[in-house]
């Protein structure tokens, strides 16, 4: 039995994390309306219009104190600013989502996963090993069918975030907890 205050520390508080892109207003608006249009093809449920990202890396239950080595990782990522054309309705029938993409992806979106991955890689950190697939899931449980064409969404990268997801009954909660600007030179090591 380990008296108050004895030796034995506490496990560390984890957070679930990934690094996305996240909307602006105008971009979001676009999105939701695809969704909605997508959903009167394949049914399912829709994303909530808040929700909506592109996940760079998913890094899952984290130790709250490795926060600031995240941090560190995303300060030495320096790519330039691009315009990510989502002109590609999807569904994939393993998990039933219906999705939106593009049908040709800018190099400066790969340059920022591969950056982010390596930092995050040489932290320690896991990084998946799977090619990278820019997509931004609209709706789940899904029946899909024939792929629609659709009005492309015009997305303006202009940075990337760190976001924390909060999961209970009602689904997933994001909270966008730390965004950096892309365009700027890496932070000296």
């Amino acid at each position: 039995m380990t008296e108050p205050g004895g030796n034995e520390s506490p496990e560390p508080a984890t957070l679930r994390l990934f690094f996305a892109l996240w909307p602006d207003e105008a971009t979001r608006d676009a999105l939701n309306r695809t969704g909605k249009w997508l959903h009167q093809h394949w049914g399912g449920r829709r994303m909530r219009a808040e929700t909506v990202h592109i996940t760079l890396a998913f890094l899952g239950e984290t130790p709250s104190g490795r926060l600031d080595d995240l941090v560190a990782c995303a300060e030495n990522v320096g790519t330039d600013v691009y315009d990510l054309i989502l002109d590609q309705a999807g569904y994939w029938r393993h998990n039933r989502i219906g999705w939106l993409g593009a049908s040709e992806t800018p190099p400066q979106h790969f340059d920022l996963v591969r950056a982010l991955a390596t930092g995050l890689q040489q932290a320690g950190f896991p990084v998946d090993a799977r090619p990278h697939v820019p997509h931004v899931t609209l709706l789940r449980n899904s029946r899909g069918g024939e792929v629609p064409a659709c009005t492309p969404v015009v997305w303006p990268i202009r940075e990337f975030v760190l976001v924390q997801s909060d999961l209970d009954a009602d689904g997933a909660h994001y909270e966008v907890i730390r965004r950096w600007e892309l365009g700027r030179p890496p932070r000296e090591a």
